[in-house]
Parts: structure tokens; C-alpha cells; sequence
């Protein structure tokens, strides 16, 4: 399993989503509070619904600018908090597709495509 992950999430059908046909997931949702997450970290991202780079890793890297701190498991998935954004969201169990069990903090990095 690679320490530090990719993602390259868009909008389609009025919704956050990304493909990752190497883990069998096509437009996988992202919901409750985390497609909010997404509008959050690319209010500077130009086009950022044509879509963009998500790093993201359960070890800090040089240049994360985001930490997502595990709340409480709900639903086969897992509820983070960002005390930047002042809100949660929940990662749903395709999140155990990069990672063997949650991690305590999910550190992300945004950039344009």
C-alpha cells in the first residue's frame, strides 16, 4: 500500500466525485459533509469542477495543506472534522481501499490539473 495517494475528483451530476479503476470505483461520491470538504479546498483551484489533484496521505508531507482529524466510525464509514472548515464529513468505506484501518489525521494537498 503507497504511503502518500492520488486522486483526481470532479463534478458530475451535481456531485464530487472520482474514478480509481484500479480499486474498481467509477464515479464514487463523495457525501455528508465531504463534498463540502471539496468546494472548502479549491476555493482557489481555477476550474476546480473540471477537476483537480488530491494528495492525500496518513503521514505529513512536505506541502500538506489540510489535516482531517477521525471523529467516530458510522455506516462502514468513517467521520473526519477539519478545524480549519469548522465542519465534518464522512469518508465512505471506499476509504479502506488506500488505508488498513482509519487514520488518526488524513493530511491532503490540492493543486490545479
Amino acid at each position: 500500500m503507497n504511503t502518500i495517494m492520488t486522486i483526481k475528483p470532479y463534478f458530475h451530476d451535481g456531485a464530487w466525485v472520482f474514478d480509481d479503476p484500479n480499486n474498481g470505483l467509477i464515479k464514487e461520491p463523495f457525501i455528508a459533509g465531504a463534498d463540502q470538504f471539496m468546494d472548502d479546498m479549491t476555493t482557489n483551484i481555477k476550474n476546480a469542477k473540471d477537476g483537480f489533484v488530491l494528495i492525500f496521505s496518513s503521514v505529513p508531507f512536505p506541502g500538506n495543506q489540510f489535516m482531517f482529524y477521525r471523529k467516530n466510525p458510522e455506516a462502514g464509514g468513517v467521520w473526519y472534522e477539519s478545524k480549519i472548515f469548522e465542519h465534518s464529513g464522512w469518508l465512505c468505506p471506499a476509504m479502506f481501499k488506500y488505508f488498513d484501518s482509519s487514520p488518526e489525521i488524513i493530511y491532503a494537498q490540492v493543486k490545479e490539473l
